[in-house]
């Protein structure tokens, strides 16, 4: 059951999030209002039955991951968070960049593949890897036209980057709390 409900909550997230770009006729029908509630209780239970699923599935180990991928994890973690920040719309580094969030979520996913060897890990984080590779193209194909934002400046870069080192620190320590240790040697 639990890997039922955890492929549930992966393909949940997936139809939530694309129901605009696959269903658009269907989407135009509906108030705005109403659609925005739809997408939102299809986020939630996503989120809900993939952590159900995850925390429930059994370990089925199919590969051990070495310990040094942990550091390079925190890493790729880092550079997602700040990709997912509003670095790229207010900073100047990234401000060409059409989708940083979703390229930042790609990130995000591939740190976790790196750490989590077992079924249930590579289920989760590549299903969602999936979704946030095929979402670009997916967009660029309903929106062909696209003007970056002005850029910003590298002192907000920097305070963007210094708030994505803070966030890193407070998730560490939740992730942690919840059994899975990011910085400390854990397992």
């Amino acid at each position: 059951m639990s890997w039922l409900l955890l492929i549930l909550g992966v393909a949940l997230w997936w139809g939530a999030h694309l129901y605009k770009r696959v269903a658009p006729d269907k989407r135009a029908m509906m108030e705005d209002n109403q659609a925005k509630m739809m997408v939102t209780g299809g986020l939630v239970a996503a989120v809900v039955l993939m952590v159900v699923g995850y925390r429930a599935a059994p370990f089925v180990e199919i590969w051990s991951p070495p310990s040094f991928l942990r550091h390079i994890n925190n890493l790729i973690i880092l550079i997602a968070i700040y990709m997912m920040s509003p670095a790229p719309k207010k900073g100047a580094l990234l401000n060409g960049m059409r989708h940083p969030m979703l390229a930042g979520f790609s990130l995000w996913a591939i740190a976790h593949l790196l750490v989590n060897g077992d079924l249930a890990g590579i289920i989760l984080f590549g299903g969602l890897l999936g979704w946030s590779l095929v979402t670009p193209g997916i967009i660029n194909r309903a929106e062909p036209d696209w003007t970056p934002p002005e850029a910003g400046s590298i002192a907000k870069d920097a305070m963007f980057l210094a708030a994505s080192v803070v966030l890193l620190v407070v998730i560490g320590f939740i992730h942690g709390w919840l059994g899975y240790p990011v910085f400390g040697s854990g397992q």
